[in-house]
């Protein structure tokens, strides 16, 4: 007897089988993927099924000379060193179905979810250039989703099958829906990158520890205009606390190990 045809619903693995008559709700997995690299602390093995990368605020006003930053006389040259390991290593994660997550400041223009202590970082006078405010340079709304401001810099080309996330704090998991998403997808293992290293990035990696995700920060595709000192604290902190710390050259060679 022929089998019932069955029409997915959901997204795998968090997908069900149905038809009038069934509901296969089993989640069945796919064959795991495991890759095996070394972090600062120990070999590390993962599956490439649970894994995903998080980009953070690799945009333009953290990290092109007419952006914000640039215009209160940060040197951002730093948060610009991701820039070049991005390049290599966003494609190969591609190249492996591992998916690419942009967590990026995208704020309302009305500002209306954001509270003043938070607009006090990017306004501390109240009389400067602070969040939705244009920009000296082009007029570009400060940190507002869809302007030039919060877009990702030019040198870093997302792809279509990337996925975007808007966030409105320090951390990628408050009010924004990055969470439900990575549980839908059945990720249980992030990589981290972008900027700031210590604030925004870390900020997100602790709050994913806290959720019981296993967190991997990945050194030399993060950065920060903070001084040497916080990205010391904050590479101990992973280590010490919150997960694991590597550079993107051992994931390289993992993936070219069989992990493609």
């Amino acid at each position: 007897m022929t089998a019932p045809h069955l029409n997915p619903l959901g997204t795998p693995p968090n997908a069900w089988w149905v038809n009038a008559q069934v509901a296969d709700i089993s989640r069945q997995e796919p064959a795991p993927r495991p890759v095996s690299f070394p972090t600062d602390t120990k070999q590390i093995t993962c599956d490439l099924n649970k894994l995903i990368c998080l980009v953070v605020d690799m945009q333009n006003d953290f990290c092109h000379p007419d952006g914000w930053l640039a215009s209160i006389g940060v040197d951002v040259t730093p948060a610009r060193q991701p820039i070049r390991p991005l390049q290599g290593l966003l494609p190969r994660l591609r190249a492996a179905a591992v998916p690419v997550v942009w967590v990026n400041w995208g704020n309302r223009p009305d500002l209306l979810n954001i509270s003043p202590g938070l607009r006090h970082v990017y306004n501390p006078t109240g009389a400067g250039v602070g969040l939705a405010d244009p920009l000296p340079a082009n007029g570009a709304l400060v940190l507002t989703k869809d302007s030039w401001a919060a877009a990702v810099v030019d040198e870093l080309t997302p792809a279509s099958q990337d996925i975007w996330v808007d966030k409105y704090r320090m951390s990628g998991f408050w009010d924004t829906p990055l969470d439900s998403i990575l549980r839908n997808l059945g990720k249980t293992t992030l990589l981290f990158a972008g900027v700031n290293l210590d604030q925004c990035v870390m900020a997100t990696l602790q709050d994913a520890n806290f959720l019981g995700y296993d967190c991997i920060l990945l050194r030399d595709c993060s950065g920060t205009t903070s001084p040497e000192y916080c990205v010391q604290a904050t590479i101990y902190n992973v280590n010490q606390c919150f997960g694991f710390v590597a550079d993107s050259p051992a994931l390289y060679q993992a993936l070219d190990n069989g992990g493609g």
